[in-house]
């Protein structure tokens, strides 16, 4: 499996995603839906962070940590940092939409398009099922 996306190909999985501005802030480049941040990184890093849930967070460090890290600062409310070059084209789709869904209002949301119409191979949720008991509680 070919594995590693550039900061150019994470930015534009984020702009793909409906209602998605792109703002330069703390000299990084912020994706925001409707002014709220949901992803961030800078064009010469080798790492973004991407907000997530906690149960989220576990599972994709649990996965593999040498990709992924509990963001600094942010961490603590379920943003993950990502190693670019240690993560693919497809679970990079999957993490970015996730993140976009966990920001964006449910009207803006619902105009994603379904899986096969245009946004092909990216699952709205790949850790589905993840840690579904601990929710459950």
């Amino acid at each position: 499996m070919l594995r590693g996306v550039t900061f150019q190909q994470f930015r534009r999985l984020c702009l793909s995603l409906p209602e998605v501005e792109e703002r330069e802030t703390w000299g990084e480049a912020t994706f925001r839906v409707r002014s709220r941040i949901f992803a961030m990184g800078s064009q010469g890093g080798d790492y973004v962070s991407v907000k997530a849930s906690l149960d989220d967070q576990a599972g994709l460090l649990e996965m593999d940590p040498k990709t992924f890290a509990p963001s600094a600062y942010t961490g603590r409310f379920g943003w993950v940092r990502i190693r670019l070059a240690g993560i693919g084209a497809e679970l990079a789709g999957k993490v970015v939409t996730n993140a976009w869904k966990r920001t964006a209002p449910r009207r803006v949301v619902a105009l994603l398009p379904l899986q096969g119409e245009g946004r092909e191979g990216v699952d709205p949720s790949p850790l589905k099922g993840r840690n579904q008991k601990a929710r459950r509680r």
